[in-house]
């Protein structure tokens, strides 16, 4: 018989409420790297982002914003500009997103397989 889980198994990360980064998330990841050269304005962001919809977009940057990892500014002007920009936090995501990427190339296919391996016997 398996040892029963500890209930303090995550005692560690209690401090910070709920789990923070974002990044696992379908848009997150693909904004910092838009946002790794500087500023962009969020017409800017649809460019490469074109599957987004501005509703989600909008939702994400909020998050972001929300989580520490970007700056929204506004600036007063006519029309008004808006730019949002990567805080130091944000910057701190480029090394584990760098590890992430790796595995994925290292491991992908294997989970697409396992993933067609799965659909074919539910």
């Amino acid at each position: 018989m398996r040892e029963p889980l500890d209930p303090a198994l995550f005692t560690a990360c209690a401090d910070h409420m709920p789990f923070p980064v974002r990044v696992g998330d379908k848009w997150t990841a693909k904004i910092l790297v838009c946002l790794r050269d500087g500023p962009r304005r969020f017409s800017e962001l649809q460019v490469p982002l074109a599957r987004v919809t501005p509703k989600v977009l909008t939702e994400s940057l909020r998050a972001m914003e929300r989580d520490g990892m970007i700056t929204r500014t506004v600036y007063d002007e006519m029309p008004p500009r808006v730019e949002y920009e990567l805080t130091p936090l944000g910057h701190t995501l480029f090394e584990p997103l760098a590890a992430s990427c790796a595995w994925n190339a290292e491991h992908g296919e294997a989970v697409a397989r396992a993933r067609e391996e799965h659909a074919q016997r539910v």
